[in-house]
């Protein structure tokens, strides 16, 4: 399965860190409401149960909305819930041991954080890459920051779709003009906000006019 460059203009990865008052099925809704054109379904607490009956809720409310489901790391969630897709990072098992398990169908992405990582991972058949953290952020704070310098190289050396992630929101998002990248991957700016669906269209519309 190839990826849609249209669909990383807004890419949004969940974290329940957020919930309130919602559930994060209502948080998704909105997000969606609010023109993602992409979800990544990241849980790093659930266990495999859970993990699943969430991921086949969210996969039929993204498939309402048309928008591409991704399921982070977990590449048994991702087939038994039928998902466009699964994202694994460098620690992971193998690029060729995940195609191999999820057949030619599924979209794989892949994080990157050097030239190197992303030209390995096109080749070995990654259909988009995550490239970052972009900025420093406390959702992944073991993580080096990118350099725009950086990105752009990754972004001229490939030919794959690419997203950048890490600390964006409307604030940041404008520095990565003219890198190259197709999208943005956001976290917070997205599933802490006081009205994510709004907060959704202001983002997807400066993703728009940044990088569509």
């Amino acid at each position: 399965m190839k990826c849609d460059k249209q669909s990383m203009l807004l890419y949004a990865v969940t974290d329940r860190s957020w919930l309130g008052s919602q559930t994060l099925y209502q948080q998704v809704e909105e997000a969606l409401k609010g023109g993602i054109t992409c979800l990544q379904l990241r849980e790093k607490d659930l266990d495999d149960e859970a993990f699943l009956r969430e991921a086949k809720e969210l996969a039929a409310l993204c498939k309402r909305y048309a928008v591409p489901f991704i399921v982070n790391d977990n590449v048994e969630v991702a087939i038994a819930c039928q998902a466009d897709g699964v994202h694994v990072g460098q620690d992971d098992c193998s690029l060729a041991e995940v195609r191999r398990r999820v057949g030619d169908k599924m979209m794989i992405g892949v994080s990157a954080h050097t030239v190197e990582e992303a030209l390995l991972a096109e080749a070995g058949g990654a259909d988009y890459l995550g490239l970052g953290a972009v900025f420093s952020t406390s959702t992944k704070l073991d993580v080096d920051v990118m350099s725009y310098e950086t990105l752009s190289a990754i972004c001229q050396a490939v030919n794959i779709p690419t997203v950048a992630i890490g600390g964006i929101s409307e604030k940041t998002m404008p520095l990565l003009a003219g890198s190259g990248v197709d999208g943005v991957a956001v976290v917070s700016a997205i599933f802490a906000a006081e009205d994510i669906s709004l907060a959704c269209k202001n983002l997807r519309a400066m993703s728009q006019q940044l990088f569509g």
